[in-house]
């Protein structure tokens, strides 16, 4: 069952925001999001086969996707425009610019690069577990988490994105893909900041902040 909106924030939001944060509407939105990745897996499937690092990069993309479907409605979300453009430019970078990646030259050994990919679905499975209902693509407070991966940095998912994109990178390298690979990468950096910024007008989550200065890797940045 979906969760409800507290009347006291809802009083507190513009009437844009009050029709974003609807469950309804945020049901319709995750469904309508699943949609592209069908087409972007076939495309990539036909062109590199059957490759353990694309695959593993678009199942980090349908696990965030496609389990939006149970989400927690938002308390608060943004309604600016510009936000959800870069929300949806990042998570669909690879539907927009992928197809025009290339098979390039490998600078790593396949180990290397397998190793990689295996990470970052580990890491993308355990920070969606950690993130249980609270998951979405545009900043929006759906509750607070601070367990599993977030214990240890605040943007678990997204360092299961720079794996996999990184992989990519070492598996096919030219100067086309690794623009590609490091824009996608890119996006959600610029986006990490955004949603910081958007979350933070809270105090539990500029609190939690504090606790855990590590964005991507703990100890490191």
């Amino acid at each position: 069952m979906a969760s409800i909106v507290p009347a006291r924030d809802r009083l507190t939001m513009t009437p844009i925001a009050r029709v974003l944060s609807s469950p309804w509407l945020d049901r319709l939105i995750a469904l309508a999001a699943c949609v592209p990745f069908v087409w972007t897996l076939r495309h990539e499937m036909h062109a590199f086969g059957f490759n353990f690092a694309w695959i593993v990069t678009n199942a980090n993309f349908v696990l965030l996707i496609a389990t939006m479907l149970i989400r927690r409605a938002p308390s608060r979300v943004t309604p600016r425009p510009l936000f959800w453009l870069l929300a949806f430019v990042a998570t669909y970078w690879l539907f927009i610019a992928g197809r025009f990646a290339t098979n390039g030259l490998p600078l790593a050994p396949a180990w290397v690069i397998f190793a990689l990919s295996l990470s970052s679905c580990a890491i993308s499975v355990w920070a969606r577990l950690s993130l249980g209902r609270s998951i979405g693509l545009v900043p929006a407070n759906r509750g607070l988490v601070t367990k599993g991966a977030y214990r240890y940095m605040r943007h678990p998912i997204y360092t299961g994105i720079y794996l996999a994109y990184l992989a990519l990178a070492l598996q096919n390298f030219s100067p086309a893909n690794a623009a590609i690979f490091a824009v996608g990468a890119g996006l959600f950096v610029i986006k990490s900041f955004v949603e910081e910024d958007f979350l933070r007008q809270d105090a539990e989550y500029a609190s939690y902040m504090s606790r855990v200065p590590w964005r991507w890797l703990p100890f490191v940045v």
